[in-house]
């Protein structure tokens, strides 16, 4: 393995493949649908926004995208799908086919990948895509189309462009080679320049429900993930977070957390204390990251319940319980939505200024018994 190859990459979960090693997309039936269908009716635009929550299958959409388009003919030689065959239905190709190998070893020609950049001086990942990255574009397009064919850009993610790259490939946008395809996935569209949005076509893509969750965990090699009903709802149906929360036993962790609220009697002080003591020391800052998530998802779905009259489905026993008595109208649903911003501000702040972690978690909570005592009254 060479030097290159060990560093990290920006744009892999850890724990799970790589987009571009995962064969086929999971979930995002219409999305592949959507792309098909336009292509299929000569609507094959230069530039796809690729947008929805972090996790759902954006970058295995635009790697699959990616190896379709160059495992077919360049518009001008046959027609996109020859005379013969029908257009197909599905993005994806023949694994032993030479584009889909060369693809998953980054040494496909007709394909450049714009991510964050490793800083050899820093010894760690840049926080921006800069316009360094951006600028090989003109290279990549300047050798490969003496070679003709197809040519695809995959940005990923594009929300990390800095201002002079996103003008860079604004420019692009604005006169695309032929023949050429940019895919850029994006988490926060509105981050982007309108101008970038406005000249690419958007693939919106969903969370995933439990079945295809279930199915993209096996994918990922998450064989053995719990329950994928309950991984579903705390990941908001995103297999990058679902993975996370699987590698940190998130769904012990947010049992324990409702186990707290679950008894009408006072607040298991000890209890409390030792899952402050969790989140706590320098092996613990993943635990205390996702505590502090899980405790702002748990306030939301005690708004959530509040609001609709009924709780969500259940990602932890006896949550359903736990809820519907703590959430119990629009007042209380106003009640968990005020503290829940309160709560965040204080997390916020608290780690700011390095407050210890366990008396940060042990605060909110405590913090939250009040919330709850206060609306019961």
């Amino acid at each position: 393995m060479s030097d290159e190859d060990a560093l990290p990459e920006p744009d892999r979960v850890e724990g799970a493949p790589h987009p571009r090693e995962t064969p086929r997309v999971i979930g995002q039936d219409a999305a592949e649908a959507a792309f098909l269908e336009a292509v299929a009716g000569g609507r094959m635009h230069h530039g796809w926004l690729l947008t929805g929550p972090r996790g759902v299958g954006k970058a295995t959409l635009a790697w699959a995208i990616a190896r379709f388009l160059l495992a077919q003919p360049a518009e001008g030689d046959a027609g996109l799908f020859g005379d013969a065959p029908p257009a197909p239905d599905r993005l994806a190709i023949d694994p032993d086919h030479p584009v889909a190998h060369r693809v998953a070893a980054l040494s496909e020609p007709g394909l450049l990948l714009i991510r964050r950049a490793w800083d050899e001086k820093a010894k760690r990942l840049k926080s921006v895509i800069t316009v360094d990255e951006v600028r090989r574009l003109r290279g990549f397009f300047g050798m490969s189309a003496a070679e003709g064919g197809r040519r695809v850009v995959i940005v990923d993610a594009a929300d990390e462009m800095n201002p002079s790259a996103a003008n860079a490939l604004l420019k692009l946008l604005e006169e695309p080679p032929a023949n050429a395809t940019l895919l850029l996935v994006s988490h926060q569209p509105a981050r982007l320049l309108p101008t970038i949005r406005s000249r690419c076509r958007e693939l919106r893509l969903a969370p995933l429900a439990p079945g295809d969750m279930a199915r993209a965990l096996a994918a990922a090699g998450q064989d053995g993930a719990a329950d994928p009903v309950a991984l579903a709802e705390l990941s908001g149906g995103s297999v990058g977070e679902a993975i996370r929360l699987a590698q940190l036993d998130g769904l012990s962790l947010y049992a324990d957390l409702v186990g707290l609220f679950a008894e009408q009697r006072r607040l298991d002080r000890p209890r409390a204390i030792k899952l402050a003591q969790a989140a706590a020391g320098r092996e613990a800052e993943a635990r205390f990251d996702l505590t502090l998530r899980l405790i702002e998802l748990l306030l939301a779905r005690l708004a959530r319940t509040g609001a609709t009259g009924s709780p969500p489905p259940e990602a932890a026993p006896g949550e359903a319980t736990m809820l519907a008595r703590l959430a119990s109208g629009p007042a209380a649903a106003r009640g968990w939505a005020e503290a829940a911003q309160m709560l965040s501000a204080r997390a916020r702040q608290g780690r700011a200024v390095n407050l210890d972690p366990a008396s940060l978690i042990l605060d909110t909570v405590l913090r939250m018994d009040e919330t709850a005592g206060r609306l019961a009254a």
